[in-house]
């Protein structure tokens, strides 16, 4: 049988006093008695916090990218529209913004607003044709509010609203077998259910992702487009960025208050799959926890349990000395609550420093094709968020506690007499 320490022995006299203290010095030296044990306990559990927050970081960084890659493909953080041309985005459902939603657009929190035409369209070249949609836009606006002004890679933007020019995508560029200088020709609905037409000459090439960009859409002048379909100076869409874009429910309101007759929509509600894929992932990451934080309680309570049953004649020493079952029950908890701390202290740290050396991004490009295909970056930039971090300890340090208390139990219930004879 180990030999008592004063503290031990203070502890197993101390009867109703507050022994917190001791409690804590105790369980630290017991958690030292067998150094090669507690330290792969230790580090098991320090594997089970690292890996809940890098792969937090992971599902993050992706999600984060790729919502902001699809609000930057067109979708803006609000748009507004005509009310029925999200079921039909067709030239009849055109608006004309009236004077009070104009200065609206130029308050806080809006950073950038943009109107455009956006109808469905055919473009040919001399070889052959494709169904497009077609975006009439003021360039100028358009700077921080899509990925058009940073896309093109051969030749140039539109200059202004009113550049003749036209910009595709190099996908779409390869399958009408057109290029740079070359003319294609436009046609659409006008607004007078009559096909209006036009040629074009081509000054920019842009790179999109997905790619599906590159194939779907053409751009050309916003005042262009109104000649184009006798719009005048009515538009499809008016695009609202933000400086925060999960907060848009009172500018929503506000913007809606301002044009009564219009359909102002958050992103979240022209995108509804987006917000499908980030739940989706929410409830991954739930699951990840869940069975990193099952393979964790499993070792913490075989590695007390171990403990508890070398340590029988021990307990039961100090329950005949005086000591009662809820001050052992404390000491086991203790152990395991000094385990759960190291570790949360060490796997935060270490996961801290791990997202930080992945700050360059982690390159997937063996796997870009397949990835492409579901709309995720072949490059993710882990994002550390401060709630998962949360969780993750929050997790660890309660459901760890709980695991605890059955082992816990289990030495506060030994007989002294039974306990002393046990060999």
């Amino acid at each position: 049988m180990p030999s008592e320490s004063a503290s031990e022995r203070r502890l197993a006299s101390s009867g109703e006093a507050s022994p917190a203290p001791l409690l804590v010095t105790l369980a630290w030296r017991n958690l030292w008695r067998h150094t090669r044990r507690t330290l792969v306990m230790l580090f098991a559990l320090l594997l089970g916090v690292w890996s809940m927050i890098v792969m937090a970081a992971l599902v993050r960084g992706s999600m984060e990218q790729h919502i902001r890659k699809e609000i930057l493909n067109l979708t803006a953080h609000v748009q507004i529209h005509s009310p029925a041309y999200r079921d039909d985005p067709a030239v009849e459902h055109r608006f004309a913004a009236p004077s009070s939603l104009a200065d609206a657009l130029t308050q806080t929190p809006i950073t950038a607003a943009s109107a455009r035409v956006r109808v469905p369209a055919v473009v040919s070249s001399e070889y052959e044709s494709a169904g497009v949609m077609l975006v009439g836009i003021d360039p100028q606006r358009e700077r921080g509010l899509s990925f058009i002004d940073k896309a093109v890679k051969l030749g140039r933007d539109l200059e202004s609203a009113g550049d003749p020019g036209l910009v595709l995508g190099r996908k779409l560029a390869e399958r009408l077998e057109t290029g740079l200088g070359r003319r294609v020709v436009l046609m659409s609905q006008g607004v007078d259910n009559q096909i209006s037409d036009r040629g074009f000459r081509v000054v920019g090439v842009f790179d999109a992702d997905p790619q599906a960009m590159e194939t779907g859409y053409v751009f050309i002048g916003l005042e262009i487009a109104q000649q184009l379909l006798g719009m005048g100076n009515e538009v499809s869409e008016i695009a609202v960025m933000t400086d925060d874009r999960n907060h848009l429910d009172a500018l929503v309101e506000r913007l809606r208050a301002t044009a009564p007759g219009l359909d102002v929509a958050p992103w979240t509600d022209v995108q509804p799959l987006l917000v499908l894929m980030e739940k989706v992932n929410n409830v991954v990451l739930l699951v990840w926890f869940a069975v990193v934080f099952a393979a964790m309680a499993f070792g913490l309570i075989n590695t007390l349990l171990m403990a508890v049953f070398e340590r029988t004649r021990e307990f039961g020493l100090f329950q005949a000395l005086g000591m009662p079952p809820r001050f052992i029950l404390g000491q086991v908890l203790a152990e395991s609550l000094i385990l759960l701390v190291l570790a949360l202290i060490l796997g935060n740290v270490v996961a801290w420093a791990s997202v930080a050396g992945l700050k360059g991004g982690i390159d997937l490009s063996m796997f870009a094709e397949g990835l492409q295909l579901v709309g995720i970056s072949p490059v993710i930039f882990p994002t550390l968020a401060t709630g998962d971090v949360l969780i993750a300890n929050v997790v660890v340090i309660v459901l760890g506690v709980l695991a605890s208390l059955y082992p816990a139990w289990r030495a506060s219930r030994y007989v002294p007499v039974e306990a002393l004879t046990r060999t």
